[in-house]
């Protein structure tokens, strides 16, 4: 009981360690790896050289894939972008096997990591963020092979207690059929660990100490290909359509690797053999299996590479067959999962780029919720054509209808505000740079900025209502300016959009936005001195006039609003 509590506990350690190192990897160059995915994959050979890249340095082909969804749901990447750049995750995450083969077993690289933890600890304790990040990393990498060695320790010794793993063995005598019950083992294990990467590390663990035999070992490697598709398909399932897409192929691409596997399993198995024997080690699909004996150096280290070969291989190869049907992939994809039919309405708007949320790449979301943010501007202009049309209409059943959208726009302001700052408020503070936080920051600024706008426009909607109500109207020259003020604020909404979307301080866009909302107090101070002298001469028109000042004053605030946005953008 020990043994398996042991077990489990270096397991745990294994994990976390991984995703501390990733974490580490991800908050010292996640802005620089945003850039990276979105830039690099202007074709489908890029983009598998931006995932294996990316993989490579984060260490978790899981992380990269839901980061990708996550970016097809934010519209950064299209699916066929999505598809390289998942292929070539595939290939990334078999350095990781490499790693664990080359210093996990054949050096004792846990010697290092207690020295190594100190030297995290103490770049821990910098007020440099950039150090306090390399310190996740290096406590990471030590916890990882830590984990490791307890691991290799912990695992019982089938010489001295045969019994304890019989059934697994005897889950080696049935042929083909032990070849699929430890591709649907690998695949179980890896859908419970939710890591292809601890999965291997069991399997080159399992070969190593002879539980079972070098075929049954590459029999689970495919396993986890088809196990490790599942956590993109669960960051995707309450994502956009082309997001479920981008996980469904990453699906359909192992699987389909996986099936011509099985069929050449044999000569598959004897190739990656015949590549060992080439380094001068003996072919690990002809080493005699005896769980009883001890493996000498060479066949050890032939086994442990094989497996990592193999792996390697796989998806390599898989990847090279693939990479030319892409858009047929994502063919295959649209046609399964087909977009939601009719397109909707004004009073079903809501959140279009962070629906979901994979916050195990919470350095990297940022773009996604930035996306929103700006989704949310597009959204909170529109709400100007309606404003519009109820100052201009003259139409009692216009007016009610323009009346009552801008009441639900305020609704969904209010909505959307509050499902951006939940999603702000779910990622981890610990979990990205000061460089985000202060972005996040930035955000909840402007989410609130755009959130004023909505109440103003159904704040004008009410004080056209009381006009109406009191049997008033504009003259055509109030309605006039009223429109000469919608038009400079029109103008300063597509500024701020443009700020938003460049999302980096702008001077220029801000000098813009400054003069903008100059020009509009102006008008507004000259409209207003103009109505008070007439409110003199004729005060016949004083109620009327106050509606309109009333009206005028309220779209001057949403000037306000509108500046304030692009000022956050600068602090």
């Amino acid at each position: 009981m020990m043994q398996i509590l042991t077990l489990l506990g270096a397991l745990g350690m294994f994990l976390y360690g991984m995703n501390l190192m990733s974490s580490g990897l991800q908050k010292a160059s996640g802005s620089r790896l945003r850039n990276l995915l979105t830039a690099m994959t202007s074709n489908p050979f890029k983009g598998v050289a931006t995932g294996l890249g990316i993989t490579t340095v984060i260490q978790s082909s899981s992380a990269t894939t839901v980061m990708t969804v996550g970016f097809v749901n934010a519209g950064l990447l299209t699916l066929t972008q999505a598809i390289g750049v998942i292929m070539g995750a595939n290939i990334g995450t078999t350095v990781t096997a490499w790693l664990v083969s080359l210093l996990g077993f054949k050096a004792d690289i846990s010697l290092l990591a207690v020295p190594l933890m100190a030297v995290g600890f103490i770049l821990s304790l910098s007020k440099k963020d950039k150090r306090r990040h390399i310190s996740e990393l290096i406590i990471g990498f030590s916890l990882l092979f830590l984990g490791l060695s307890l691991m290799k320790e912990s695992v019982p010794d089938l010489r001295e207690t045969p019994e304890v793993l019989a059934f697994i063995q005897n889950w080696t005598s049935y042929g083909f059929g032990s070849v699929l019950i430890f591709m649907v083992f690998g695949t179980i294990l890896t859908l419970i660990l939710q890591s292809s990467s601890a999965t291997m590390a069991l399997t080159l663990i399992m070969v190593n100490m002879g539980w079972i035999p070098f075929e049954m070992g590459a029999a689970m490697v495919l396993g986890e290909n088809i196990g490790t598709t599942i956590t993109a398909n669960i960051a995707a399932a309450v994502a956009n359509a082309n997001a479920r897409r981008a996980a469904l192929a990453h699906t359909i691409f192992n699987v389909v690797g996986v099936c011509w596997a099985l069929a050449i399993f044999t000569p598959f198995v004897k190739f990656i053999g015949l590549i060992i024997t080439w380094f001068g080690l003996p072919n690990p699909a002809e080493i005699a299996h005896d769980a009883t004996l001890t493996m000498t150096e060479a066949e050890s280290t032939a086994t442990l590479y094989g497996i990592s070969m193999l792996h390697t291989m796989f998806n390599l190869i898989n990847t090279l067959l693939l990479v030319w049907f892409t858009k047929q992939i994502a063919a295959i994809t649209t046609r399964l999962i087909k977009d939601k039919k009719g397109k909707e309405n004004d009073d079903s708007v809501k959140l279009k780029y962070i629906d979901a949320g994979p916050l195990s790449t919470a350095e990297l979301t940022m773009g996604a919720a930035r996306n929103e943010v700006v989704h949310f501007a597009e959204i909170s202009r529109n709400g100007l054509d309606y404003l519009r049309r109820i100052i201009n209409t003259k139409n009692a059943k216009e007016f009610d209808e323009m009346q009552q959208k801008l009441v639900k726009y305020e609704e969904i302001s209010d909505r959307i505000e509050y499902e951006i700052a939940t999603f702000l408020n779910s990622i981890p503070e610990d979990s990205i740079s000061d460089n985000t936080r202060t972005e996040a920051k930035r955000m909840y600024k402007i989410i609130g900025e755009l959130e004023s706008l909505g109440d103003s426009g159904e704040a004008i909607s009410r004080i056209l209502t009381r006009r109406n109500m009191r049997d008033k109207s504009f003259t055509e020259e109030q309605v006039s300016l009223l429109n000469k003020m919608l038009d400079k604020l029109t103008h300063a909404y597509d500024i701020m959009i443009n700020n938003l979307s460049k999302n980096e301080p702008n001077p220029i866009g801000l000098r813009m936005a400054t003069d903008c909302e100059i020009e509009l107090n102006d008008l507004r101070n000259n409209i207003r001195e103009a109505e008070m002298l007439k409110i003199e001469q004729n005060g016949s028109s004083y109620e009327a006039s106050v509606y309109f000042l009333d009206t005028l004053s309220e779209i001057e605030r949403m000037g306000d609003f509108v500046i304030n946005v692009s000022q956050a953008l600068e602090k």
